[in-house]
């Protein structure tokens, strides 16, 4: 049996490494970050790349997880826990960073629902939530009472309160994220960064993470759901108990865009329109296209 984090860390170091040039220097670090819920709990780990071998620096156990704190604000926020969570950081931009209101969420949630160390670690306090021991994420009624309004039901209307809420949980995010890499760089030195997991997809913490710059170069692996841990814990065997050698083409995405969707050429979109008599445009500048469908998003399209 392969560990769910061990499969997603082997499927980020071994495809994703072969991103830059850095990974055909011979014995070079690389730190690995899993950071999910469930039985992903925030690992770190260092892969000794001339080795081939795995080592647990720190780790995180069960209930203690970023992953199950946002899965819970997506849950009260009335989004589908597991699925929802990128509704949830979208929601997050329409908050407002200066209101009482966020800065007083913020203080909440770090003095009542979760303790952060400085190595990015964190204690959930048990007692607002119930995913461990129940069939809900949290105890609604002790939220309702901690936070000053009921859990939002699906498809019911936004509210600036729900923003701000979602704003208060992103920064709280992020600061986690910020410290669990700044430990893993004390811990290993690596200039190099793999994450994976739920949270590691949070690109707007990967955003503030980058500018950071604690490492030269960050990559994330773009499947931490059981796709991306099939493939990672056939990797997982394939290189910890077989030793077979990765092969490694420098510089190039050994994923070949696996998440960028397909591709069509010119042609083929051609014939398409023709076919169903589409009324279409060629736009030659590729800014004047990015300003039109901005323009569309804008008017509700």
């Amino acid at each position: 049996m392969i560990d769910s984090n061990v499969a997603w860390m082997l499927f980020a170091y071994v495809i994703g490494t072969g991103f830059g040039m850095w990974v055909a220097r011979p014995g070079i670090k690389v730190v690995e970050a899993t950071i999910d819920s469930l039985i992903a709990n925030g690992y770190l780990k260092h892969r000794k790349d001339e080795k081939g071998e795995i080592e647990i620096l720190k780790e995180m156990h069960f209930p203690h997880s970023v992953g199950l704190l946002y899965s819970a604000f997506t849950y009260y926020l009335g989004f589908t826990v597991n699925s929802g969570e990128y509704k949830l950081m979208g929601l997050a931009p329409y908050g407002n960073p200066n209101a009482e209101e966020t800065l007083h969420y913020i203080n909440l949630i770090k003095t009542k629902l979760i303790d952060i160390k400085e190595d990015g670690s964190i204690w959930l306090n048990q007692g607002y939530f119930n995913y461990a021991t129940g069939l809900k994420m949290i105890k609604e009624q002790k939220w309702q009472e901690l936070f000053g309004f009921t859990k939002r039901e699906a498809d019911s209307d936004l509210e600036q309160f729900h923003c701000n809420m979602a704003l208060a949980i992103q920064i709280v995010t992020e600061e986690i994220v910020i410290k669990m890499a700044k430990e893993a760089k004390r811990i290993t030195g690596s200039d190099y960064l793999c994450m994976a997991g739920g949270v590691a997809l949070n690109c707007v913490a990967n955003g503030i993470l980058l500018k950071e710059n604690i490492f030269k170069e960050i990559y994330i692996q773009p499947a931490s759901g059981d796709a991306g841990g099939s493939l990672g814990a056939a990797l997982a065997i394939s290189t910890m108990y077989y030793n077979e050698p990765r092969i490694i083409t420098s510089g190039e995405d050994q994923m070949s865009g696996t998440y960028l969707g397909p591709d069509f050429s010119e042609k083929e979109i051609v014939l398409m329109n023709r076919r169903t008599n589409a009324i279409s445009k060629k736009y030659e500048n590729f800014d004047e296209l990015t300003k039109f469908i901005a323009n569309k998003i804008s008017e509700g399209n």
